[in-house]
C-alpha cells in the first residue's frame, strides 16, 4: 500500500501514475485541489519561466515539459474529462524601450542555455494576436511553452483516480501513515517532516470573462514586462482569461487591492480589450518555497519520499514529480540528477 499525502496537482498526478502501474494507492487530503492548484496559472513554460542564477532548475523544467504528453496520455486513458491543455505557444512582449532591453537580454540568456525563443517583429506578433496593443516595443515567440487549466486538470485527475479505484481519504494527515508514504502536501509537509524548510509565497490571480463579441480575445499565453513588472494573460478553453504574476511574502493570504489594480493596469497596457471583459474573480494562493527555491524531491528513508517545495513551478514540475516518485517507489533510475533537490540539504545546515 502506498499513501500519497496531498491532493494538489503533484499529489494527484503521482497517485495516478502509481495506480496506472498497478500499485495499490490511497490519496489523503482534507480538500483535494483546493490549495495552490486552485489559484495556479497552469503554464507549462520551461523557457519563459527561466530565472537568472537558477540554472539547477532548468533541466528539471525541461525534463518535466518532455514528460507532460505522457502524463496527459495516462490521464486520457482513465477519464474523458478535459484538462484545458493548449499547445498554441507563448508570446512574450515588452511595453516600452527599457522593457524591450530586458526582453532582449532574457532571450539571449535563454539562447545560451539552448532554449528556443524567436524574436518577432511587432507586426508579426500582432498578426498572431490582433488584440495586442500597437504601442508595444518588442516581442518574442516561444512555440514550445504550453498550458493546462489547473482546476480542470485536477477534476480530471480526481475522476481518473476514482475510475482506477484509488481510495481518497478526505482527512488531514496528523502524522505519517504506515507503509510507503509520498509527502506531497505543499506547505503542510513541514509539519510531518520537520527537517523541511518551507515558506508561503503568495500569488494573486484574476479571472475574467471574455464577452462573446471579443471571443477569442487571445489564443496564446501572453507574458509581458510593463515598466519591468511581469504580467501574464492566459486564455482558457472555457472562454475565460486568467491574469497573474504577483509574488509576495507578506503573510496576507487574500487578494491585495494594489495587486489587483497593478495586474489589470499592466494587462490592459498589453491587451487594451481587457477593459471590456467581465471581472469574475480575484484569489490568492500560497506556494511552498524553500530557502534556495529548488524543490524537495527524493527518498528520505525506506518508508518516506518527499515531493514538495515547487514554488512558482508546481504545475510545470508536476509531470517530473510524478515520474520520479514512480521510479523511487519501484527502485529504478529516474534518468535525471536530483542532487539539487535533496530533501536533507537544509537539515544539514541546521545541525
Amino acid at each position: 500500500m502506498i499513501t500519497v499525502v496531498g491532493g494538489g496537482l503533484v499529489g494527484l498526478a503521482t497517485a495516478l501514475r502509481l495506480a496506472d502501474r498497478g500499485h495499490e494507492v490511497t490519496l489523503q487530503d482534507p480538500a483535494p485541489a483546493s490549495g495552490a492548484t486552485h489559484h495556479a496559472g497552469g503554464m507549462l513554460a520551461p523557457v519563459a519561466e527561466v530565472v537568472y542564477r537558477q540554472e539547477a532548475l532548468f533541466p528539471l523544467m525541461l525534463r518535466s515539459a518532455e514528460l507532460y504528453p505522457g502524463l496527459l496520455e495516462v490521464v486520457g486513458r482513465h477519464t474523458d474529462l478535459p484538462t484545458g491543455h493548449r499547445t498554441e505557444g507563448t508570446l512574450v512582449v515588452a511595453a516600452d524601450r527599457a522593457d524591450a532591453t530586458h526582453l532582449a537580454e532574457l532571450t539571449d540568456y535563454q539562447a545560451q542555455h539552448s532554449m528556443t525563443a524567436e524574436r518577432l517583429p511587432l507586426r508579426q506578433a500582432r498578426s498572431l494576436e490582433p488584440a495586442l496593443s500597437p504601442q508595444l516595443a518588442g516581442a518574442v515567440h516561444i512555440p514550445g511553452d504550453h498550458q493546462v487549466n489547473p482546476r480542470m486538470f485536477a477534476v480530471a485527475l480526481l475522476d481518473a483516480l476514482e475510475n482506477l479505484g484509488v481510495r481518497v481519504v478526505r482527512e488531514r494527515a496528523e502524522e505519517l501513515p504506515a507503509g510507503q508514504v509520498i509527502l506531497a502536501n505543499g506547505l503542510g509537509a513541514a509539519a510531518l517532516h520537520p527537517g523541511l524548510q518551507l515558506r508561503p509565497v503568495y500569488g494573486d490571480i484574476l479571472r475574467l470573462g471574455v464577452p462573446e463579441h471579443l471571443q477569442p480575445l487571445l489564443t496564446r499565453v501572453v507574458r509581458g514586462f510593463v515598466e519591468d513588472r511581469p504580467v501574464y494573460l492566459i486564455p482558457r478553453t472555457d472562454g475565460t482569461l486568467a491574469i497573474g504574476a504577483t509574488s509576495r511574502e507578506d503573510d496576507r493570504p487574500v487578494p491585495r487591492t494594489g495587486a489587483v489594480h497593478d495586474l489589470l493596469r499592466d494587462a490592459t497596457r498589453l491587451v487594451p480589450g481587457i477593459e471590456e471583459c467581465d471581472f469574475l474573480e480575484a484569489t490568492t494562493g500560497a506556494r511552498p518555497g524553500t530557502p534556495d527555491d529548488l524543490p524537495y524531491l527524493g527518498r528520505v528513508n525506506e518508508h518516506l519520499i518527499v515531493s514538495t517545495g515547487y514554488f512558482r513551478h508546481g504545475i510545470l514540475l508536476t509531470a517530473l514529480a510524478a515520474d520520479v516518485a514512480v521510479h523511487l517507489v519501484e527502485g529504478t533510475d529516474p534518468g535525471i540528477d536530483l542532487a539539487a533537490c535533496d530533501p536533507h540539504r537544509h537539515t544539514a545546515h541546521q545541525e
